[in-house]
């Protein structure tokens, strides 16, 4: 994707504090952040090496899921936590596969919302998708604003998207509420695809680097919390696991990669600290 230049600050970007979307954005190589932001990026690398390349599974993840979907029917998305468009954007994936399959994306944080605009501006293809900044946690605001920007239709499967960011709702928030009402709203057909960092099962060697980095995050405006496989499967609840269910994201559908060359960027799955899965509402 052509790289876009550091913009001014759109209207209510927090720049006193790191941003998750826009240090993602840094781990993957992108432009779309600020010195706080690299400067926090810089310092979580120097803390846990590794970040980066378990950035870059995570969006690998992504790919291969709306791959996955698009060979399969879907031809519309909504994604929230979209974040700041980065190589393999979902309404690109989605392309490559069916050119008619549309997109609606959400943000919470401006800089993702204003470059995800540019993007698809300067794609010329803004018309068929959509960008929205919302709370995915108003889950029937979100719904109808997608709705009226034309670019989904309720009465067709939808591939819900929430990859690399209920991690960003805490233990105290009611994460799986929020999740089960965006489901009940998706017709019959539709599928969930969704990742999150969990500490079950993750190699020990490491783990005082992963101990610093969850401590590091505090000090962001997006802290992020681990839960594990079982609370991360209830997501999922209702709904028809893809095989092979909830796996590490090394692990899943590889098949799928863009590249058939493609290799696993850790040498163990589990390294990785990021489970995910897809499942399909009946």
């Amino acid at each position: 994707m052509t790289q876009i230049p550091e913009p001014d600050a759109p209207e209510g970007v927090d720049l006193e504090r790191p941003n998750a979307a826009r240090i993602y954005d840094w781990f993957l190589g992108g432009t779309a952040n600020w010195a706080i932001d690299r400067e926090f990026g810089e310092r979580a690398v120097q803390t846990f090496p590794m970040i980066k390349t378990v950035a870059r599974t995570n969006r690998e993840f992504l790919g291969r899921g709306v791959r996955y979907l698009a060979r399969n029917g879907i031809e519309q998305f909504l994604d929230l936590g979209s974040g700041v468009p980065t190589v393999g954007n979902v309404h690109q994936v989605a392309a490559s596969v069916n050119p008619n399959a549309r997109c609606v994306y959400v943000d919470i944080e401006p800089v993702a919302v204003a470059h995800s605009q540019i993007l698809l501006e300067r794609e010329g293809v803004a018309a068929r998708h959509a960008v929205l900044q919302g709370d995915l946690r108003n889950p029937s605001d979100i719904w109808r604003r997608a709705l009226d920007t034309g670019a989904l239709d309720p009465q067709r499967p939808i591939g819900l998207i929430m990859v690399g960011v209920l991690y960003f709702l805490g233990p105290d928030e009611p994460a799986r509420q929020i999740v089960q009402q965006y489901l009940s709203l998706l017709p019959s057909g539709s599928y969930f695809l969704s990742s999150h960092l969990t500490g079950d099962g993750v190699p020990t060697g490491d783990g005082e680097s992963r101990d610093r980095i969850r401590e590091q995050y505090k000090e962001s405006s997006t802290p992020f919390h681990l839960r594990s496989r079982a609370e991360f499967s209830e997501f999922f609840e209702g709904l028809d696991l893809v095989e092979p269910g909830i796996a590490w994201l090394p692990e899943w559908h590889l098949d799928e990669a863009e590249s058939k060359a493609t290799k696993r960027l850790v040498p163990d799955p589990a390294f990785s600290g990021s489970i995910g899965g897809l499942g399909r509402k009946p």
